[in-house]
């Protein structure tokens, strides 16, 4: 396996969004499988963030790369749509009345966008340094490569949950 590069965007970024695009389509089939009950599975204990929570996250936090990308506020009708990124309490909002499908259809959508903004940048744009999460700052190569990363750490949650699912 190889990893597919864009050819609508320039040779580093096509690199960066590659691992990005390989990253969601086995995310994809990871929870192509998952019934609601699993979906809203929070582990043994009930402690755990259920899949429907890490996916939900995983595209919150996805959108708000992407207009970070664009250096622009995310408008008001995606933040009620795709919700906060923490609850009141810091932690990862809870969601109950949502099915994989509209999970992924919501995902895809901010896949799509993107793929979009990925399109329009330039190998120095990859330099360019914006601000995210509590002051923070990093490059926009950095960003891209985070949201490849981010998913796979909580793929393996997500791995993680599935086991334990079909154990109890």
């Amino acid at each position: 396996m190889d990893l597919h590069l864009d050819n609508e965007m320039e040779p580093s970024v096509a690199l960066l969004y590659a691992t990005v695009s390989d990253t969601y389509e086995r995310l994809k089939l990871l929870v192509k499988d998952v019934n609601q009950e699993e979906l809203l599975y929070k582990g043994t204990e009930n402690k755990m963030n259920s899949i429907g929570q890490l996916l939900r996250h995983l595209a919150v936090v996805d959108l708000h790369w992407v207009y970070r990308l664009k250096n622009q506020q995310i408008p008001s009708s995606l933040q009620k749509e795709y919700g906060p990124l923490v609850d009141s309490a810091g932690q990862i909002p809870f969601i109950k009345d949502t099915t994989i499908i509209d999970l992924i259809d919501s995902y895809d959508k901010v896949q799509t966008m993107f793929r979009l903004e990925c399109t329009k940048l330039s190998e120095e744009d990859l330099n360019n340094v914006v601000s995210y999460e509590n002051g923070k700052t990093a490059t926009i190569r950095w960003g891209i490569w985070h949201i490849a990363d981010h998913s796979r750490y909580h793929q393996a949650h997500i791995g993680l949950l599935k086991k334990l699912y079909k154990e109890e």
